[in-house]
């Protein structure tokens, strides 16, 4: 058996990540709020009615409670206004029964991009597939052509923002490497499953 770095250090990728994300977090907002607690975590994830993906969860458990990464930063998540328990709630109680359900189960909407265009963390997969849910597609009829893939996980779609190689970075459509959204292959199915 051999000893990676890993073990030696104690510091795992995710952990090195969530290190520079603070970093990040902590350079971009002077006024960035606490981190929550695991009671915060609970009471969230009883609210949803789902786990928060791990990474998520840590997110906000040890870099803040919001008000970090690209753009508009990362919602609190829970309170008034605006939160990611707030928002997740809103959009599957009026997807719940209706004939073109808009929202999937298990997304949690975790910042805005403006213009109606939200990105949401697929709880639901194992990577926490990052969604980007952009409206103006919609013509009637079903949601499915407003659903994308933004990154097939959250690990790398943070990785991005870091880097500032993301499709919302601004320059971004002058670079010749852009990889942008693509349509969610299981929107159509994650759609009605959970209507």
């Amino acid at each position: 058996m051999s000893v990676g770095s890993d073990s030696i250090t104690g510091m795992t990728d995710l952990d090195d990540l969530l290190q520079r994300i603070a970093t990040r977090a902590a350079s971009d907002n002077k006024d960035l709020p606490d981190p929550v607690d695991d009671a915060r975590i609970a009471e969230a994830e009883r609210q949803l009615g789902i786990t928060l993906h791990p990474l998520l969860a840590r997110l906000y458990r040890e870099v803040a409670d919001g008000g970090f990464g690209p753009d508009y930063r990362l919602l609190p998540l829970l309170g008034p206004g605006s939160s990611v328990v707030g928002e997740y709630l809103t959009r599957r109680e009026a997807s719940v029964g209706a004939e073109h359900p808009e929202w999937p189960e298990g997304v949690v909407p975790i910042l805005t991009w403006g213009c109606a265009m939200d990105a949401g963390v697929d709880c639901l997969s194992e990577d926490g597939q990052v969604l980007l849910f952009e409206p103006n597609p919609y013509r009637g009829g079903s949601w499915e052509r407003c659903w994308f893939l933004d990154s097939p996980g959250l690990e790398a779609w943070l990785e991005t923002w870091l880097a500032g190689t993301g499709w919302f970075e601004e320059g971004a459509y002058d670079r010749g490497d852009l990889v942008e959204p693509q349509p969610w292959d299981q929107a159509a199915s994650r759609l009605y499953s959970g209507a």
